[in-house]
């Protein structure tokens, strides 16, 4: 396995499914995806959170696709979210779409995109031994 979870326990748990951290094996690959807004391909962008998040994860696997990698090689997320009432439809498709171990992951509320439509984007950074 190229990543292993760091979950010490002298500290709380993860609030959530996600690591504290992942350390990478020796010689693994990464790739570093900028965020990914919940947008299709024609620019429109769906009315519900979690759709949008699924586009998020769709655009991540494509680019991940690129280099030879799954959403299973993902290692740290770190998504945005435009009110704290987005959080639970976004964390339920983020854990169905993210591997084992879990990655690291942040989950910022913040005031707003580009267009006001857009209610998440998610970046990742993915490592896999070659």
């Amino acid at each position: 396995m190229s990543k292993t979870p760091l979950q010490p326990a002298a500290i709380r748990a993860p609030f959530a499914r996600y690591s504290h951290g992942i350390e990478l094996a020796p010689g693994a690959r990464t790739v570093f995806v900028s965020g990914q807004l919940g947008v299709r391909a024609d620019d429109t962008v769906p009315e519900s959170v979690a759709d949008q998040a699924h586009l998020c994860f769709d655009n991540i696997a494509a680019i991940l696709a690129e280099a030879g990698m799954t959403l299973d090689d993902v290692v740290q997320l770190r998504a945005f979210v435009t009110d704290r009432a987005f959080m639970r439809d976004y964390m339920a498709v983020r854990d169905a779409r993210v591997g084992s171990p879990p990655p690291a992951s942040t989950l910022v509320v913040v005031t707003g995109f580009t267009r006001p439509e857009m209610k998440v984007e998610v970046e990742v950074i993915a490592a896999r031994l070659p």
